[in-house]
């Protein structure tokens, strides 16, 4: 087991780990005990009870945050014609149609999302292997294969985050910078739990959110009362 730091240890001390926090109390913590040396990100952690090996349990999809996640995107756009115009006026940071699928089969990868058109699928599915193990394959589900490639860039650039549960049925989503106010991450905090709550398959019984956490890019966890979340 990896030896924690002394900053870490100094944080952990500061969090009563058998104490699920009120939301707000929780967002205060973190913000107080991180110690990076930069403008951390804030990440919340899910453990749902659903069984991700069920086609019907697997939760996928993607939500514009109220105040964005405080990082720039970089965004490419699979397209041609029209599509490809109207991805550049959004503010797409490269668009392309083949040439560009060659350009990352030749290792390009200087990008955080990709879009893509329906009609330009065909060739990006060449570089499942390139991209999938990333992560940054185009889905329906999350709207990066979509006609509308302006909406989605509009959406990527005004703070959408993606979320997808994994296999040990944990869901790890961003929801802003220690930088932002209490407020705003209170607001970003609420609107992705709304989404996390809906999402609840029909299938899924028993307990749906087992536990919830929140934590710096190298602080601690603190455990959240889902309770506090939306009230």
């Amino acid at each position: 087991m990896a030896k924690k730091s002394k900053k870490f240890a100094a944080a952990l001390e500061k969090v009563d780990r058998e104490k699920k926090y009120d939301a707000k109390e929780a967002l205060e913590l973190v913000k107080e005990i991180d110690y990076a040396g930069f403008d951390a990100t804030i990440e919340v952690a899910y453990r749902l009870g659903v069984d991700p090996k069920q086609a019907d349990q697997q939760i996928r999809s993607a939500m514009v945050l109220p105040h964005g996640t405080g990082k720039t995107q970089t965004v490419i756009v699979f397209a041609k014609g029209d599509a490809a115009k109207a991805a550049e006026e959004a503010g797409a940071d490269f668009v392309g149609d083949s040439d560009l699928v060659e350009k990352v089969q030749g290792g390009w990868l200087d990008f955080d999302v990709v879009v893509a058109a329906p009609d330009m699928m065909a060739e990006v599915g060449k570089l499942g292997r390139v991209l999938g193990p990333k992560g940054l394959m185009p889905n329906p589900k999350t709207g990066t294969v979509t006609p509308d490639v302006a909406k989605a860039v509009n959406d990527i650039k005004a703070g959408q985050v993606t979320y997808r549960v994994d296999r040990q049925s944990n869901v790890h989503v961003p929801i802003g910078k220690v930088s932002f106010d209490i407020e705003k991450l209170q607001e970003n905090l609420a609107a992705l739990h709304d989404a996390i709550v809906k999402a609840k398959p029909a299938s899924s019984k028993g307990v749906y959110i087992k536990n919830m956490a929140i934590a710096s890019t190298f602080g601690p966890g603190v455990k959240i009362d889902t309770g506090t979340v939306l009230k």
